[in-house]
């Protein structure tokens, strides 16, 4: 084992079963791998999560995560198969093999893709886990609230919280 060299998630890729099935292929020898991506589903309407998102966005140049506004006009129609209330409720997150995530285990896997994980891994750990996990719920169900106390901003009135490409 060498040390210091990072270990890289892989899955399949997504076509491998469809040829498979198509030429009746019992084995492939080298099936094509892909890195996995995380996708990141996020509140646009909300200053302090953009501010968040826009942190995130800096810091992924390796193109590890994907963001995913769920009050774009095209959401429902991209990702007809979520729901939008439970994602607009809490983040979410979705590893591109369909594994979901949400609450602080979505912001420590983001901060993590992006090689600052150690910021919120404490929060993961067993005792503050807990605690945090509370914590998070309060802070979702009054993000608007407290964005406001914080920016002066309640919602992001249409692109006052734009992304900068």
């Amino acid at each position: 084992m060498v040390i210091g060299l990072p270990i890289k998630r892989y899955c399949i890729h997504p076509s491998y079963s469809f040829y498979r099935k198509q030429l009746n292929i019992s084995r492939v020898l080298e099936p094509r791998l892909i890195p996995m991506q995380f996708t990141v589903f996020y509140d646009g309407g909300c200053p302090l999560c953009m501010a968040e998102m826009r942190q995130l966005m800096k810091r992924n140049t390796q193109q590890k995560l994907v963001f995913v506004d769920i009050h774009h006009p095209n959401f429902c129609n991209d990702f007809a198969e979520l729901d939008r209330a439970a994602l607009d409720a809490r983040i979410h997150g979705r590893w591109s093999n369909g594994k979901m995530l949400s609450g602080l285990d979505v912001t420590y896997t983001a901060w993590k893709q992006v090689g600052r994980g150690w910021i919120y891994a404490p929060l993961r750990w067993p005792i503050i886990r807990i605690f945090a996990d509370y914590a998070y719920v309060f802070f979702a169900r009054h993000r608007h609230r407290i964005s406001y106390l914080l920016t002066g901003k309640n919602r992001c009135q249409t692109n006052s919280c734009k992304v900068d490409s």
